[in-house]
């Protein structure tokens, strides 16, 4: 055979798995493709695996390679009568024989391959499942190594199907391996190598890919220079090798001689096997996406699954507003519609495109391109060829950027994702030159594919939309809380849910209290999603305004339970609710059904969890709350915190209860690495467990509690009468002038006597309390026994009525009113200048 037969050989196209192309009788056979994993059970069998041996795909998979290769065939002693020979490549050019072709194999299976092996056998009829006599099979096997769990890779081919009848010339062919480059074409070659392998990432394709090519291309031998490559290609049968096979099946019938497998078409004209075929394709391809919800994982899922068994390149736009999960007009899209590149997958050199078509761009489409057409029919658009002319069109988009070199030549397929009747966006497949082009069948297939991955697109769209909106409106109902309060220090932490991304109904919050108490809350709305984070947002509301009401904690949660009940019955909650006094130094807590705080004394390190009454969570009604209060001490820190952090599925709550003292008590640099802290050990204790991440959102707010010196507090007690005002102005500016802060005393003076002298004009039996509370801000409180809350009043110069508050309004950083049990408190708050 001379040079040039070598070259006709390599450049045919063929059928099924693989072929091998030349001058040699009918041209093209087709090549069983099977692959083993470590265990050595079968995890892929191809359909010409199927018509070689005789065996379905269903009965192959998962059962022992050795049971099922040629090597099953062979005698124990590796004899000629059902053996044959197998040969052990070297590539670095030595060859080893090995005695008949089951101890080749054998070795391969279940003792591990460095070099691939090669082999002939002549297998029974009932070895192969043909109808009578017996079969002449080629097979070249390759070990693969690397993460994945396939093992070896096994060809095998009918070797009758090279010759016909010229059994004198099949006597002579030999399967054998080469270098691929020792051939004319031998890119093509490449290139074309992961069509003959299942269907797999990109990334799996090309691992084995250069596996092969450095181990040695599969090739036959019929002398040591007469060799041509095997040739893959995918596709189906042309319709001349159809007509072929039906008129040897009908020679076969009219001999009373059993039809041989491959030329069967169990009763089904194979002009349909195509449309099998293609039906088969779409059933894998829609098993293969919509395993998550999650729109950026979908979206890989989709082109992985194209690429290299329909097409060789895939790149997927997406509507803009899409990508950023938000709504958009369900109109036609037009010239200014911005489409996103999601996605791009390809078998070309890895970087070949990322260059020009980076993924993450966006840019509008002109109407005269097929892409428009695409976009604006909801059709799909099949361009055979793509020209020279139509070439520089679409390059054109492109500035700066030739893409002509990388489209040129090839066939194009432009399928829209859409559903129900709206378009999302579009995915350009392209084909090698080397292959055949897109025809209707393809578009047909394409069409389907695509509308089944605009579906699944469309549900994770609005999935995402969904969750955005939750996320949205939980986002901007969570307090900023600042880091530094009266006599406490505050840091929080909020983490979202990691199972499907869903938002839950956790939230924390602090709220300012008369006498410069902080009230601390933390709660969790059973459930998740949208409707979760809606209650959570008004239960927050309820619990801001009943706190500053300054009711008990209580009552406070007694009036929160039924707000919930009358909201619905689906309004489940817990919530722990704690008002710190700096001053009394003591905590007054009260608890629905919330998981207990942690209080990390200051004293010794110790960390305990407070012992509270449990309580029934917010919406059951009719329990009783009991409130209690806890000694504290400056340096104290209290921990709240939501189930979601110490609560995983299939684990004992008390470990993570256990967990969050213990990480509650280790020292930290900064309240912020304190929280941190918290969470790490917390995730490291369920990871160890074996009981993988949190999926729960989580609440955390830590408190430290300073305390305020009592040397930074005066009180006085004024009888109600209009002369106690002169001396509360006295007493004022000179405890002011004793702390050091005789700027402010100006104003904090004017301001005391405007609310002593309303207090003084309608107190009625108690004293009036006057206090002064020096901190990071100077505040002023003044409470009487009168109920009735002032108003701020809209006056005139000239008015009496009404003066005083509109001048504390005027000059406080801060003020406010509110009822207290004996009557109520009006207050002031004053920055001081920085030391």
């Amino acid at each position: 055979m001379d040079r040039g037969t070598k070259r006709d050989a390599s450049a045919d196209h063929g059928a099924e798995d693989g072929t091998v192309t030349g001058d040699l009788g009918a041209g093209r056979i087709p090549l069983a493709v099977v692959v083993v994993d470590r265990d050595g059970l079968v995890s892929h069998w191809s359909t010409g695996a199927r018509r070689l041996f005789g065996l379905a795909k269903g009965d192959a998979l998962g059962r022992s390679a050795v049971d099922l290769l040629p090597v099953s065939g062979a005698l124990p002693d590796g004899g000629e009568e059902e053996g044959g020979t197998a040969a052990r490549h070297d590539p670095y050019g030595s060859h080893e024989a090995c005695d008949g072709l089951g101890p080749g194999l054998e070795f391969s299976l279940d003792q591990g391959l460095s070099y691939p092996a090669a082999g002939r056998a002549r297998l029974a009829a009932t070895a192969a499942g043909s109808g009578s006599g017996r079969v002449d099979v080629l097979w070249w096997a390759y070990p693969l190594v690397g993460p994945g769990h396939e093992r070896l890779l096994v060809l095998a081919a009918d070797a009758e199907a090279l010759h016909g009848e010229e059994t004198e010339v099949s006597e002579r062919i030999a399967p054998g391996f080469a270098l691929h480059t020792d051939f004319p074409g031998s890119a093509d070659l490449a290139r074309r190598l992961p069509e003959i392998l299942p269907s797999m990432s990109v990334g799996e394709s090309a691992r084995i890919v250069a596996q092969i090519l450095e181990l040695g291309y599969p090739i036959l031998e019929f002398s040591q220079n007469d060799r041509v490559p095997v040739t893959p290609d995918w596709g189906v049968p042309r319709r001349a090798e159809r007509k072929a096979r039906r008129e040897r099946a009908a020679r076969a019938r009219a001999a009373g001689e059993p039809v041989p497998e491959e030329l069967r078409d169990d009763g089904e004209d194979l002009e349909y096997a195509a449309v099998r075929e293609h039906l088969e394709f779409l059933k894998e391809v829609s098993s293969r996406i919509g395993t998550s919800l999650d729109l950026s994982r979908t979206i890989v899922e989709v082109s992985e699954a194209v690429v290299p068994r329909f097409t060789d390149v895939a790149c997927t736009y997406l509507r803009e507003q899409v990508v950023a999960g938000e709504g958009f007009d369900e109109g036609v899209p037009d010239t200014t519609t911005m489409w996103h590149r999601v996605a791009l997958e390809h078998t070309d050199e890895p970087g070949r495109w990322d260059d020009v078509v980076p993924v993450g761009e966006a840019m509008p489409f002109p109407a005269h391109t097929p892409f428009f057409q695409c976009m604006t029919t909801g059709e799909p658009v099949l361009v055979p060829r793509i020209s020279e002319e139509m070439g520089h069109a679409v390059a054109s988009q492109f500035e700066k950027r030739d893409l002509r070199p990388l489209i040129t030549g090839r066939s194009m397929l432009v399928v829209p994702l859409k559903a129900r009747d709206v378009v999302l966006g579009f995915m350009v497949l392209l084909r090698h030159p080397e292959r055949p082009v897109f025809n209707d069948m393809d578009r047909v297939t394409g069409a389907e594919l695509a509308a089944r991955a605009g579906l699944v697109l469309d549900n994770a769209r609005m999935y995402t939309y969904q969750e955005n909106v939750a996320e949205t409106l939980q986002e901007s109902m969570l307090p900023h809380i600042p880091p530094r309060m009266a006599g406490c220090d505050i840091a929080t932490r909020y983490l979202p849910g990691t199972l499907l991304g869903r938002v839950g109904g956790d939230w924390f919050d602090s709220v300012k209290l008369p006498g410069a108490r902080t009230a601390f809350v933390v709660g969790d709305v059973m459930g998740h999603g949208l409707n979760s984070a809606v209650t959570m947002g008004q239960l927050r509301t309820a619990v801001q305004t009943m706190a500053g009401l300054d009711l008990p904690p209580a009552q406070l949660l007694r009036h929160l339970d039924d707000l919930a009940q009358r909201l619905g019955d689906t309004h489940l909650a817990t919530c722990l609710y704690a008002v710190y006094d700096p001053i009394a130094n003591d905590l007054h807590l009260a608890n629905a059904g919330h998981i207990p705080p942690v209080l990390v004394r200051a004293a010794d390190g110790r960390s305990e969890l407070l012992d509270l009454p449990t309580g029934a969570p917010i919406g059951v009604g009719g329990v009783p709350f009991e409130a209690v209060r806890v000694r504290v001490e400056p340096g104290d820190r209290l921990v709240m915190c939501t189930d979601g952090l110490v609560e995983v599925r299939g684990e004992d709550i008390g470990v993570g209860l256990a967990t969050l003292c213990e990480s509650a008590a280790h020292p930290a640099a900064s309240m912020d690495d304190a929280c941190d802290t918290i969470i790490r050990a917390l995730a490291a204790t369920f990871s160890e467990a074996g009981r993988g991440g949190r999926k729960d959102d989580v609440a955390l707010l830590m408190a430290r509690l300073s305390g305020i010196e009592p040397d930074h507090v005066a009180e006085w007690r004024l009888v109600p009468d209009p002369s106690e005002v002169a001396r509360a102005r006295a007493m004022v500016r000179e405890q002011l002038y004793e702390w050091g802060l005789g700027k402010p005393a100006d104003h904090a003076e004017l301001m005391v006597s405007e609310l002593v002298t309303n207090a003084v004009q309608h107190a009625h039996a108690r004293p009036v309390a006057l206090r002064l509370v020096r901190g990071d801000t100077l505040l002023c409180e003044v409470e009487d026994d009168d109920h009735e809350l002032p108003t701020l009043l809209d006056v005139e110069p000239m008015d009496e009525a009404g003066r005083g508050l509109r001048v504390v309004s005027t000059l406080a950083r801060e003020w406010g009113t509110s009822r207290t049990t004996s009557g109520k408190t009006v207050w002031f708050e004053l920055a001081l200048p920085r030391r």
